[in-house]
């Protein structure tokens, strides 16, 4: 199992367990973390932007320059901003922290 911290905005902390070759998304959602994934992966948004523990961000892989495209458009992204639609758990990045962004944009229309 990999385990992932979530901060959230709010500072309060979530410790929880994934498989391998589940996505960072899937797992916030199901855990109740505060992201849309309104595109469901398709890169056509950027509601479902984190915020990566510096310490941790060299263990993810590059993002894909869609993915960079996509950030420029996220409210509160920092240089360590990532989308959770993007990663995909595997054994390397056990205890990866990942903060939700102060603010976010609601694509819903909520």
């Amino acid at each position: 199992m990999i385990r992932v911290r979530f901060i959230g905005a709010d500072g309060h902390e979530q410790l929880v367990e994934a498989a391998t070759g589940d996505r960072l998304l899937d797992l916030a959602q199901a855990h109740g973390q505060p992201l849309e994934g309104t595109c469901e992966g398709q890169m056509a948004c950027s509601t479902c932007h984190v915020i990566v523990d510096a310490a941790d961000f060299a263990r993810l892989p590059p993002p894909r320059e869609e993915e960079e495209d996509m950030l420029d458009l996220a409210v509160g992204a920092t240089r360590t901003s990532r989308l959770a639609c993007q990663i995909w758990l595997e054994p390397a990045l056990d205890g990866l922290t990942v903060r939700m962004p102060r603010e976010t944009r609601d694509m819903r229309g909520r």
